[in-house]
């Protein structure tokens, strides 16, 4: 039995191994090298549940980041619990063929109550008085205590938001996935896991928010280079063979697609106004659409409409195609929590979770980091509303007003869509926007090109 550890580099695709990434470049170079054909869609949870389990979405039924949950009627994004992830993962079938298999599972996601014998996930805490306190969730309970000693507290502003992969008081712009590499190296060096999978996301913001072809995106490149650099080292001394991977490659967008207007202007959506402002009410729509980035699952509670529908969506600019039954079946996304149909941009577009058709009724919360209430993904998140006329002073007032003990509301975030330049969840045409995935194991098949489902069994032989 070897022991392994998978550093997952969100974003990480070939374009952009080269002079700003010298690390990764010589690692290729003394590697093999794979592109990754993206798991479908191309996003964190499901890319994540492809390689634990093997399976596509049809079967482990992780459909996007989030979806509609049809029994309670909501839409529900970012939940934790890996009870959500359907069937064995990689990690039990090694226990099951190896007894003193150990596993620790670092800031990937389905983090809480998994079978991994330590794990690490941000997770804040919600008092009672309506504050949000920045914490990590543990396994043991008893780690948290101790690495936030060791470590310093978790810098949570930096993992998303408009602070995400930028400089600010609260640390460096490389800070969050430094504090993760950290704290992976804390767990081998106490418990020396058989296998370790670490979430390094440092690129995922500002190729989004700038796109992947902005010059920024060299000086993200170096810090995440030198990072991987550390922790390879790290491990290679202490005998642990490291395999390198991406979930998916981003592409530059210049188009924003917000499906829910088109659906409103049809009559099919139901709003309802609660303090003078507008909430989507999902269960009386005849269709939404639960937006995930490039990839948007449309939910028909209104069968007469469904042809109506995806007429509709299929002329809409941007959008590469419309999936029904059938083609959800080949693209290995035919499971109950998916959408009745699934709208695909194309690479250049992205989808919105937009419905209000004026800014002044938006709902309190899209102007608002809130990844759990939003009916969809929002990468506007990234950005501080440009409109405000002193950014920092405002900020300072809201956390003033908040240590205080106020009520208070992060008003912050801007309701335009065409600041973001870069966005992933379709199959890029060109494959050097496809993930990769690096290693000097022999545990890799054949081909230059992997299926999404093959990572498991990958993980599976490099261990033994």
């Amino acid at each position: 039995m070897n022991r392994v550890v998978v550093i997952n580099v969100v974003g990480l695709c070939d374009r952009h191994i080269g002079p700003d990434m010298p690390f990764l470049s010589a690692f290729c170079e003394r590697t093999q090298h794979r592109h990754i054909d993206p798991a479908f869609p191309a996003v964190t949870c499901t890319a994540q549940s492809d390689y634990a389990t093997g399976k596509t979405a049809s079967e482990h039924g992780i459909v996007g980041n989030g979806w509609y949950n049809r029994d309670l009627a909501e839409v529900q994004f970012w939940k934790q619990p890996n009870q959500l992830v359907q069937g064995p993962k990689v990690w039990d079938t090694l226990r099951e063929r190896h007894a003193d298999f150990t596993f620790a599972k670092v800031f990937w996601w389905y983090n809480m109550y998994s079978s991994a014998d330590w794990s690490l996930t941000p997770r804040p805490m919600y008092p009672a008085d309506g504050r949000k306190v920045f914490d990590i969730y543990t396994q043991p309970a008893s780690i948290r205590t101790e690495i936030k000693r060791d470590l310093g507290e978790f810098p949570f502003p930096g993992f998303w938001g408009p602070a995400a992969g930028m400089t600010t008081p609260q640390g460096s712009a490389d800070c969050v996935s430094c504090w993760i590499a950290e704290s992976a190296k804390w767990v081998e060096q106490r418990q020396s896991p058989t296998l370790t999978t670490i979430y390094l996301p440092h690129l995922d913001y500002n190729l989004q928010r700038l796109g992947p072809n902005d010059p920024a995106i060299g000086a993200d490149l170096n810090m995440i280079d030198e990072i991987v650099r550390d922790l390879v080292e790290f491990y290679e001394v202490r005998g642990v063979q490291p395999i390198i991977l991406s979930e998916y490659g981003i592409t530059e967008t210049n188009r924003a697609i917000h499906l829910n207007r088109h659906f409103r202007e049809q009559g099919w959506l139901t709003i309802k106004e609660e303090l003078g402002l507008e909430l989507l009410d999902a269960g009386a729509s005849k269709v939404f659409a639960v937006a995930d980035h490039q990839v948007a699952h449309l939910y028909v509670n209104d069968p007469a409409i469904l042809n109506d529908v995806k007429a509709l969506v299929a002329s809409i600019d941007g959008v590469d195609s419309v999936l029904d039954g059938e083609a959800k079946t080949e693209r290995g996304i035919a499971h109950e929590r998916a959408g009745d149909l699934i709208a695909v941009s194309a690479e250049d577009s992205w989808f919105t979770y937009y419905y209000w058709q004026d800014d002044a009724k938006a709902p309190d919360f899209a102007r608002t980091v809130d990844i759990h209430r939003k009916p969809g993904y929002d990468p506007v998140e990234l950005f501080i509303n440009p409109e405000i006329t002193f950014p920092k002073l405002h900020i300072v007032r809201r956390l003033l007003q908040k240590k205080l003990g106020f009520r208070m509301l992060m008003d912050v975030i801007p309701l335009d869509a065409t600041l973001v330049k870069g966005s992933h969840g379709c199959r890029p045409t060109d494959r050097a926007d496809w993930p990769v995935l690096l290693s000097a194991t022999d545990a890799l098949p054949a081909g230059d090109a992997l299926k999404s489902t093959d990572v498991h069994d990958v993980i599976l032989r490099a261990v033994g």
